[in-house]
């Protein structure tokens, strides 16, 4: 091979910022993407302050400070409205450095796709990895246009990664959590409001303000399998949290049934050998998916990105070996403990028993009362992270 090419399978948020951050590190990269378009369906992300200090070693950083929506106080609730745990998001910014930035992700990819060169992005574009490639051998990846050969693959095809089963046969994939999520984007409802998440019993409930003026909503809630409500999934959200707090009717009042997104939850509860084989590196959902318990999916695939990008800077001979064994290393612990923090996160959430739920309140509530920074401590190890690299200026 003459040029130091990087293909990445999947332009999700993982895909994406590895293709800018190898990018900046010297690769020729090409990004290969199933779906017709990159404008995800509407959802949001959350960012913490771990992605955004790994996007400011990309200049990106400050690009999406700009978009957080300032949330002040908010909390824990529960049905009725009582405060479990209030939270302030001053406390947070003086604890870890930073707010948590609250996007839609369609802005998200749009920043990341415009740090990229015209057409290293091609969508409607299938590919599977057919070779994860070796010390001798480039990987190679099959598209319906042919066969790309590179020295480096990147597989950020998400929680059901054929790239995976392909480095992993033997691995048993992702398990079904018991749990399934809902997402709704809609218009900032008429009566002002506090951002909160509220937990029922077996079931939970989120509203958080977008920069735009818009709202975010998600649920999640113990359900079988591949399950769907014959009448339309907000009609089952009404079923569920139609007689919960304000602001929740009012946004099932003006939602539209057809932006309402439902996925189950699977997550990688066994650990993967290695996050790399070859040439071939995993990252995302593909290498550690996890419940949403802790808000971390997305911000470990940012992690994941930065530093793959810091471990394969194009040196005259790039050697694969010891550069992904560095990245599985650095990865690995880390995102195990988090697939396991963040299931014993939701299973905590989503009790339903009366006793265990009373219980748990009652929990929160004696937490609460050693203020915002006892509950923050959850989140030391993981929200304080720092890049392996020296971060550079921020660039707006």
């Amino acid at each position: 091979m003459t040029q130091h090419r990087a293909v990445v399978l999947g332009a999700g948020i993982g895909g994406l910022t590895a293709a800018v951050g190898l990018h900046r590190r010297g690769w020729d990269v090409t990004v290969l993407e199933r779906a017709a378009g990159l404008a995800p369906v509407g959802a949001g992300i959350a960012l913490a302050p771990n992605a955004l200090r790994a996007l400011d070693t990309l200049g990106l950083g400050d690009r999406v400070r700009d978009l957080a929506a300032w949330q002040g106080d908010g909390g824990m609730r529960s049905p009725d409205g009582r405060w479990l745990v209030r939270t302030d998001a001053r406390a947070a910014v003086e604890r870890f450095g930073d707010p948590l930035v609250l996007l839609h992700r369609a802005a998200l990819v749009e920043i990341l796709a415009s740090a990229l060169p015209a057409r290293a992005v091609r969508t409607g574009a299938p590919a599977a990895l057919a070779h994860p490639g070796d010390a001798r051998t480039p990987a190679r990846v099959t598209t319906p246009e042919g066969d790309l050969e590179a020295e480096l693959a990147v597989a950020a095809d998400g929680v059901r990664s054929a790239a995976r089963t392909t480095l992993f046969p033997g691995h048993p994939g992702p398990r079904y959590s018991g749990r399934t999520t809902w997402r709704i984007v809609i218009p900032a409802p008429t009566r002002p409001f506090a951002p909160h998440e509220t937990w029922g019993p077996g079931r939970i409930w989120g509203t958080q303000p977008l920069k735009d003026g818009r709202i975010y909503a998600y649920a999640m809630a113990a359900a079988p399998a591949g399950a769907r409500a014959p009448d339309g999934e907000l009609a089952e959200l009404r079923r569920l949290f139609g007689d919960w707090h304000h602001p929740v009717p009012e946004i099932l009042a003006a939602a539209d049934p057809d932006g309402v997104l439902r996925h189950d939850v699977h997550h990688l509860t066994d650990p993967l050998p290695a996050f790399h084989r070859g040439r071939t590196a995993l990252l995302g959902d593909a290498a550690h998916a996890m419940m949403p318990s802790l808000g971390q999916g997305g911000n470990q695939a940012v992690e994941d990105a930065v530093v793959l990008a810091h471990h394969t800077r194009v040196p005259a001979a790039f050697d694969p070996g010891p550069a992904l064994a560095a990245y599985t290393a650095d990865r690995l612990p880390r995102t195990t403990a988090l697939v396991r923090k963040a299931a014993r996160t939701g299973a905590l959430t989503l009790v339903s028993a009366r006793p265990a739920v009373a219980l748990r309140d009652t929990l929160l509530r004696a937490a609460s009362r050693f203020g915002p920074g006892f509950v923050l401590r959850g989140f030391d190890g993981i929200a304080d992270w720092r890049p392996p690299v020296a971060e550079p200026s921020r660039v707006s």
